[in-house]
């Protein structure tokens, strides 16, 4: 079964390579164009366009327009029995159309729950303890199409974003592989998407990210582990700008004072909230390394009754 995979960021590389290690044919990749990264904006291409490189697959496209007609016709040209997307762009029928066993998608959530771009961000954000991936068949609008399969696994109570995104990588890989091999099949059986339980997952950002200590203390726990490592949770001190990126619920009568009160417990970072204590354990001053909330606490010589975001 010929396939062309269509992916960009690190996500979307164990699907590649397992699609590869299970034997199906990739006859082509898409992926982002080679971009300026990092601090040096030295240009680079693509974690997908890497990976496809190393695997040996030459025939590599670079779309600047995935609505561009000479991307379509360059997908129709490797004559793609199926095409499998991982985070990738949104496709217009003009492409996916092209493979006549369909083309297919893989979502960081159980779909219909948390369509949109930040499905992995609001199901921590959110508090969930249960997530998972599904495969589904394109459809003209967004993530609504008719579901191949689901995978499910658990949200640890203080595991970050970050941490979800690099095991559900894995896990989408075995499902991507899973969903090929049903379509090569003919074993596939979808199941239709229930619009009644739907729910967003939009875009975060670094406006979005900013703590509220007025919050309970498991939803300021859930925020900053949710905004982690990226864009990153943050606060002020001092007129500074903190990043936030591990923390843990306090005991409940540790602290007393105003949501933000910083009090110094045996070592300990801890945070007032409106009904709580976030302890925290790994954060940033801007233009300074992470630190340890000991290090913390050591470093910026803080007094007990200190605020944050003032």
């Amino acid at each position: 079964m010929r396939v062309v995979f269509m992916g960009t960021p690190e996500f979307a590389v164990p699907s590649l390579r397992a699609v590869h290690s299970a034997g199906f044919e990739v006859v082509g990749v898409a992926t982002a164009p080679d971009r300026p990264q990092s601090r040096g904006l030295k240009v680079r291409p693509s974690p997908v366009k890497e990976a496809a490189l190393e695997l040996g697959i030459d025939q590599v496209l670079q779309p600047e327009s995935v609505r561009d007609p000479d991307f379509a016709d360059a997908v129709r040209a490797l004559r793609p029995d199926v095409i499998a997307v991982v985070a990738f762009r949104i496709l217009p029928p003009t492409v996916y159309e092209t493979a006549p066993l369909g083309a297919f998608n893989l979502h960081g959530s159980l779909l219909p729950r948390y369509r949109g771009a930040a499905p992995i961000h609001r199901a921590v954000l959110n508090g969930d303890r249960v997530t998972g991936v599904t495969t589904f068949f394109l459809e003209r609008k967004v993530d609504t199409g008719n579901v191949i399969l689901r995978r499910v696994m658990t949200i640890g109570d203080e595991e970050t974003t970050g941490e979800v995104y690099e095991r559900m990588k894995i896990l989408g890989a075995e499902a991507v592989v899973e969903t090929l091999r049903q379509i090569e099949t003919g074993e596939v059986k979808v199941e239709g998407q229930d619009e009644s339980k739907a729910t967003p997952a939009p875009k975060v950002s670094v406006a979005d990210a900013v703590i509220d200590w007025s919050l309970a203390a498991q939803a300021v726990h859930n925020h900053i582990r949710g905004y982690s490592p990226s864009p990153g949770a943050w606060t002020t001190f001092e007129g500074n700008r903190v990043k936030v990126f591990r923390s843990r619920i306090g005991e409940l009568d540790a602290v007393r004072g105003a949501p933000g009160t910083i009090h110094p417990v045996e070592d300990r970072l801890l945070v007032a909230c409106r009904d709580g204590v976030v302890e925290l354990t790994e954060l940033q001053m801007e233009g300074r390394k992470k630190a340890s909330g000991s290090s913390f606490l050591h470093g910026y010589r803080i007094q007990d009754g200190t605020r944050f975001g003032e």
